[in-house]
């Protein structure tokens, strides 16, 4: 792998690492290999799994146990962090994201509103509280990078991404809104990146995703952009080299973000004039 250490001397918290198709987990080969130390961390039930022991041994950092939806779990957790790494820290990732009424396949119209509400408060509230608590600990550097991984279902409308479209929606509004705050008090930068869909653990389990991955591929004039891709545009985020970039949402989806339709998918369709589509 080639590296330019453009991370060298910083410290991190990455959140969300599952497995190796994950992109927290790709984020944190790149780190690691970029020359940062940081600390790992996920939900108590995602360690069940221990894939990311493996990761933890790989890149010389140690896991931290948190559900970044309790507070009093969020404040241990940056205690610990900053005990291990020695003091606060330069960039933090938020890769957290589940909807319950996706996983049970309820549909949109119907949404059980308990499952609703987790769903806002894991994938989006969490990135509030885990802002708050390091704003109020003074956890994070000055000029500091927080990321948090998005999709484009928080603007359009993919008919199977259920209450997660809501989830995050909210979560960039979030990021803009934090990122006023946090930047005036501490010039911290808050952005989201609005990944391309991408094959891993959680996505796959969505409705249709397959439908996602390639509509998407066809639509996008590079393609998308896989987690290796999404890995290296969320280390130029951590970097110096974007000081001055936040509160923003940047689309990492090969340019399906700006498209209307592309002659890929206007050849698949041509032969369908006249039939009735829905």
């Amino acid at each position: 792998m080639n590296t330019n250490q453009i991370l060298k001397g910083k410290k991190g918290i990455i959140f969300g690492a599952l497995d190796e198709n994950s992109i927290a987990w790709k984020v944190a080969e790149k780190a690691h290999a970029e020359g940062a130390e940081f600390v790992l961390s996920n939900a108590p039930v995602a360690l069940r799994k221990k894939d990311i022991f493996q990761l933890a041994e790989k890149t010389n950092s140690q896991v931290i146990a948190a559900d970044v939806t309790q507070v009093s779990e969020i404040e241990d957790l940056y205690q610990e962090a900053m005990k291990i790494l020695g003091g606060k820290v330069d960039f933090i990732l938020h890769s957290v994201g589940m909807s319950p009424n996706v996983r049970k396949s309820i549909p949109y119209e119907e949404l059980n509103y308990d499952y609703f509400l987790k769903t806002l408060d894991i994938s989006a509230i969490s990135l509030h509280k885990m802002l708050s608590v390091a704003k109020k600990m003074d956890v994070i550097n000055d000029w500091g990078s927080v990321v948090a991984l998005s999709y484009i279902a928080a603007q359009k409308v993919f008919s199977s991404y259920s209450d997660m479209s809501q989830a995050k929606a909210m979560l960039e509004s979030i990021v803009r809104q934090f990122g006023y705050h946090y930047g005036r008090s501490k010039k911290v930068r808050i952005n989201a990146v609005s990944q391309s869909p991408t094959i891993t653990t959680a996505g796959s389990g969505v409705s249709g995703f397959n439908a996602f991955f390639n509509y998407a591929n066809n639509m996008s004039p590079l393609g998308n952009a896989d987690a290796e891709a999404c890995a290296d545009y969320c280390i130029s985020l951590f970097s110096d080299y974007t000081r001055m970039v936040t509160m923003q949402t940047l689309y990492h989806d090969g340019g399906f973000s700006s498209m209307g339709i592309s002659n890929k998918l206007i050849d698949q369709f041509i032969n369908c004039a006249g039939n009735n589509i829905e």
